[in-house]
């Protein structure tokens, strides 16, 4: 009976820990994909942010139906092991049983949670990006002449030349 009881406690322990893994990983493409947005906006290649910004939010998309599945898991694994279903993972490693379980959920543990802070400043950094840009932006429309008129069909803009103009010849 004892035998049963923990093999059955390993296979559920093996669910969730394939969960973590595939979690870990969804988090470290996540790290990735804001690096790049960061690359992008730090290079002023703001044509290309759009698409890494849909990339960021399928991601992050994936990552919460995987955190879902976490939960799940860990649900069930802690009836198993006798403690609350609504346990948090820190809570279900201190009732781990004797065994390998309680170092492996702390090394997922330890391992989601830098991962998580890697997030967090990457998030920072590329919203500070973005609200510089967004300020450039408003800047420089501020700044463009509500006097211009367009070209008509000889190439001739309607605006008429309002004093001296300086042109550097050396381009």
């Amino acid at each position: 009976m004892f035998q049963q009881r923990k093999g059955s406690d390993d296979v559920g322990a093996n669910e969730l820990s394939a969960v973590l893994w595939r979690e870990r990983e969804l988090l470290e493409l996540l790290v990735f994909k804001l690096d790049e947005e960061q690359l992008l906006l730090s290079a002023g290649r703001t044509r290309w942010v759009q698409h890494a910004t849909r990339e960021v939010e399928q991601v992050l998309e994936l990552v919460r139906e995987a955190g879902l599945g976490r939960s799940v898991e860990v649900a069930a694994l802690a009836t198993q092991w006798g403690t609350s279903q609504d346990a948090t993972l820190s809570e279900l490693v201190q009732q781990a049983p004797a065994g390998p379980w309680s170092d492996i959920f702390t090394a997922h543990l330890t391992a989601m949670t830098e991962l998580i802070a890697q997030i967090r400043s990457l998030r920072d950094v590329n919203e500070q990006f973005l609200r510089s840009a967004a300020r450039y932006t408003q800047e420089s429309l501020a700044g463009v002449d509500a006097q211009a008129t367009t070209y008509d069909a000889r190439g001739t803009s309607g605006a008429h030349a309002t004093g001296a103009r300086l042109f550097d010849q050396s381009l």
